[in-house]
């Protein structure tokens, strides 16, 4: 059996769930398509150093949200797949688009849409408010709850695994001084 270590040194790219993981899982909807969502802060910084390290980044989502769309514009995240209740198809047009394996995949997710990719990866991650049936078969469950800077915290524990975090935060400060966003 494979240490976390030793997981997390293969990982290259993060993915996420939204509802759940990025969100506390709370949908506003209002009149006709508006759809509301709350995501933290520390998660968006968290996705930066992910991505200031090196690391692709991307959302495998059931719904199909243009709030999602816009998060992921305004954090450049690389990969944005919504709308498939079966994640799987997705999953794997991700690690053929970037000639990735199993084992270079953290995922983080919260329920049972999420446990075919739990069951792939090579780091699978459940947030702490995720359902007992995630957390049952990850390898990992987060402290925080998703939309509580759960994403940063497994950005963390990557980026401190992978010796990565020192380099990630120059990165992320020389960009601010340079008044880039």
């Amino acid at each position: 059996m494979k240490s976390l270590k030793e997981r997390i040194k293969r990982v290259k790219m993060l993915l996420l769930d939204v509802d759940g993981v990025m969100t506390n899982g709370g949908i506003i909807l209002g009149p006709g398509k508006m759809e509301m969502k709350k995501f933290h802060a520390h998660d968006g910084m968290g996705i930066a150093l992910a991505k200031a390290a090196g690391l692709w980044v991307g959302i495998l989502t059931g719904r199909d949200s243009d709030t999602v769309r816009k998060r992921a514009r305004e954090l450049k995240i690389d990969i944005v797949e919504q709308g498939f209740l079966d994640k799987e198809k997705s999953y794997q047009g991700v690690l053929k688009k970037y000639g990735l394996k199993d084992e270079e995949i953290a995922y983080v997710g919260d329920d049972l849409l999420d446990i075919p990719i739990l069951e792939r990866v090579g780091f699978s991650i459940c947030v702490a408010n995720g359902v007992e049936e995630a957390k049952k078969i990850s390898h990992y469950v987060t402290k925080r709850n998703g939309g509580d800077g759960a994403v940063r915290e497994v950005v963390e524990m990557l980026l401190l695994e992978k010796g990565k975090k020192e380099a990630a935060l120059t990165s992320i400060f020389k960009a601010i001084k340079l008044g880039k966003k």
